[in-house]
């Protein structure tokens, strides 16, 4: 199922690319399983929206040919061009600055896919930000999108060894499929093809663990309390009617 992320981990260089460039579970692999429920070609115009350092726009580009524009809050998109280039992809790839919350500065029907790693959680929450998305995408277009969650809500119990880790951020952005399947469920002008859990969860969350992210730590003890017991990865895909 990964044949893209495998061949890439070959190399010992892009190893340490992935290490210095993930910002959650490896957005490169979460990007391949998420992309093989899709039919994506070169003649699409894509969204990564919360794209981080790149690796999923790196692997929309480099595996499907797919113009993307690279759109991120935190990564300013200067430091995204000179990665593009340097990676030889900045003919394909347009790296944006946007808050998804304050709107996005793209015409209507602009997109044939709307795609997030590892990042629509934490702006997503809110039952108007689906509907606010939607309007960008072409009729018959796709939104699909790949989260950490957890395999149930914990509500008022929080399981003990979760509490060290469980702060009123994460009780927000981090929620279950049912959770996350009644919330899209609202939104008009879609129909949901696909929620599940993916099966890179494990591998892409032992991968991550070995970024040189500051403050990677607290996120490693907080795996091992949980032990697999409680974070699961989530995949959304819609179709837009």
């Amino acid at each position: 199922m990964y044949p893209f992320t495998d061949r890439f981990m070959s190399n010992a260089e892009n190893v340490e690319f992935l290490k210095a460039t993930m910002m959650g579970p490896n957005a490169m692999r979460v990007s391949e399983e998420l992309s093989s429920h899709l039919k994506i070609d070169e003649n699409m115009r894509v969204l990564d929206l919360g794209c981080g350092q790149g690796l999923s726009t790196l692997f929309l580009v480099k595996k499907y040919g797919a113009s993307v524009f690279a759109a991120d809050l935190w990564i300013s998109p200067t430091e995204n061009y000179e990665r593009f280039r340097s990676l030889g992809i900045d003919d394909k790839a347009v790296p944006i600055s946007v808050d998804a919350t304050k709107g996005l500065p793209f015409a209507n029907g602009y997109f044939d896919l709307l795609f997030g790693v590892d990042a629509y959680h934490h702006f997503g929450d809110t039952e108007e930000m689906l509907p606010s998305l939607i309007p960008f995408v072409k009729k018959g277009g796709y939104i699909a999108v790949a989260i950490p969650g957890i395999k149930y809500e914990f509500g008022e119990n929080v399981p003990d060894e979760m509490k060290p880790f469980w702060n009123d951020e994460v009780a927000r952005t981090i929620h279950s499929l049912e959770w996350w399947k009644e919330l899209w469920s609202r939104a008009k002008g879609i129909e949901i093809l696909d929620i599940r859990e993916m099966l890179c969860c494990n591998q892409t969350w032992d991968e991550w663990h070995t970024a040189y992210w500051e403050g990677i730590e607290e996120d490693i003890k907080m795996r091992k309390a949980e032990n697999g017991n409680y974070y699961n990865l989530i995949q959304m895909i819609a179709r837009v009617i």
